[in-house]
């Protein structure tokens, strides 16, 4: 199974930008999109691969926040 992951465009120079997942800022391949800093993008592989609402960033995150949750209960 492969997994994306949303983050905030916070700077994009030509083919790659730095994206901030929850405070952690990662340089990542933004080739394949046509983002401008302040976008959200999923990022799979280092590779920004679709730009989205910030609204579904939050949904995907409150998600993935849920199956962590689950990992811990009996």
């Amino acid at each position: 199974m492969c997994v994306a992951v949303p983050g905030k465009v916070v700077e994009v120079n030509d083919f790659t930008g730095k994206v901030d997942f929850q405070g952690n800022i990662i340089d990542v391949n933004m080739a394949l999109v046509d983002a401008q800093a302040g976008d959200y993008v999923l990022v799979h592989a280092g590779c920004a691969i679709e730009v989205i609402q910030k609204d579904t960033a939050d949904e995907i995150l409150e998600l993935f926040a849920e199956l962590e949750s689950l990992k811990y209960e009996s």
